[in-house]
């Protein structure tokens, strides 16, 4: 950081008023103590990499990428993270002093932490993983997975097609279930993991018979409007585990936040009341 400049981060995305994310940062900045602000920017995809270009200029240290700019905002960068790679994307990009961008990938990082911090014996090694959804989400959900020892992925998209791409690229440990059949994975998966928007507020609903429910399984759901969603509901009631969906924004916003502003922050909360205000 320069001793001339106020450090500035923010978010990219179109449309972008809706995140939680300056929200997030902004506490952090006020709980250290730190000089510096987080800003959401609407960008259209077309001027994307200048954007990216001229943000060091005025003070940016960084920006987090979200949709629709995280997998052009990977082939803009000039350095990229092993994850970043595998998962196709980057959400976390940093402006190199030397004038580069550093560009990773912390969605399935918070995916992971926000299990541990939430169901603190959740093991990836004890069964079958049931994966809902195949977008850019369950891409980072599943390379975190079979990274931290999930034996299969069970894999179920709507449309077929998608699924079996990232089977393709993922390998054997990955199955395609159908989703006419997709209640079925649930039978021997000890973790489930909701990553499409079903369920969301606005959105059509979850509809996935979940009578096959594990009572060991580990339930949790991206979606976090409304913080508990029906699949939750349920999956509580039957004595499952369940863990919501916010804990994963939070997380991911950690590591960017360390690299931006030098101090590694705690998710707490006194945080997810802030970004819930």
């Amino acid at each position: 950081m320069s001793d001339h400049r106020i450090p500035l981060a923010g978010v990219i995305g179109n449309p972008i008023a809706h995140s939680r994310s300056p929200r997030l940062h902004r506490h952090w900045l006020k709980t250290y103590d730190i000089l510096g602000d987080y800003i959401p920017l609407h960008v259209e995809g077309d001027d994307l990499e200048v954007v990216l270009k001229t943000l060091p200029k005025m003070g940016f240290v960084g920006v987090n990428v979200t949709i629709p700019h995280k997998v052009h905002a990977l082939h803009i960068a000039d350095q990229v993270t092993d994850r970043a790679t595998l998962i196709g994307a980057a959400n976390t990009l940093t402006f190199l002093a030397d004038g580069k961008i550093y560009a990773d990938n912390t969605d399935g990082y918070g995916f992971i932490e926000n299990l541990r911090q939430n169901a603190p014996d959740w093991q990836a090694n004890s069964g079958p993983a049931a994966v809902f959804g195949a977008g850019g989400a369950a891409r980072a959900v599943i390379v975190s997975l079979l990274d931290a020892g999930a034996p299969e992925i069970l894999l179920s998209n709507r449309t077929r097609a998608k699924a079996e791409t990232l089977r393709a690229e993922f390998g054997s440990r990955v199955t395609v279930v159908e989703w006419v059949q997709a209640g079925n994975m649930l039978e021997e998966a000890t973790t489930v993991v909701n990553t499409t928007s079903l369920g969301m507020k606005g959105a059509a609903e979850f509809r996935v018979p979940l009578d096959g429910l594990r009572r060991d399984a580990v339930v949790t759901d991206l979606v976090y409007t409304p913080l508990r969603t029906p699949l939750l509901d349920t999956a509580e009631k039957m004595g499952c585990t369940t863990v919501d969906g916010l804990g994963m924004l939070l997380h991911q916003g950690v590591p960017g936040f360390e690299r931006w502003f030098g101090t590694r922050p705690e998710v707490d909360d006194a945080l997810r009341r802030a970004v819930l205000a």
